[in-house]
């Protein structure tokens, strides 16, 4: 069984910095990708970034392009997201996600993911 674990959320203001984290366990997942969604209060889920299976490949949604930074360490058991001049828009639960996507047009669709964390907070002050 696969599980998800985020970490790295929390309260920062308008402008700081953080990095989440997501541990990968259970079983190697070598030819998955990986992604991060949020869901605000209120709101749907939201592509926020993948990652293809070979790191070769990198996505972002328009509004964090520039900002967030999506990266995994040599094994694969650690997905990272580095967010940078964060906005109070960006409060959110942020999910860590992993399934076997390929197709490009594929990785921003929460549905082509089969295995999700719990999430982890993220509250950006003004």
């Amino acid at each position: 069984q696969v599980q998800l674990v985020e970490s790295g959320g929390g309260l920062v203001q308008a402008g700081d910095s953080l990095r989440l984290s997501c541990a990968v366990s259970g079983r190697t997942l070598s030819r998955y990708a990986m992604a991060w969604f949020r869901q605000a209060p209120g709101k749907g889920r939201e592509f926020v970034a993948a990652i293809s299976w070979d790191g070769g490949d990198t996505y972002y949604a328009d509004s964090q392009k520039g900002r967030f930074t999506i990266s995994t360490d040599n094994s694969k058991s650690t997905v990272y997201l580095q967010m940078n001049s964060l906005k109070p828009e960006d409060t959110a639960v942020y999910l860590c996600a992993a399934g076997r996507v390929y197709r490009s047009s594929s990785f921003f669709y929460g549905n082509a993911y089969d295995y999700w964390g719990q999430g982890t907070q993220v509250t950006v002050s003004s």
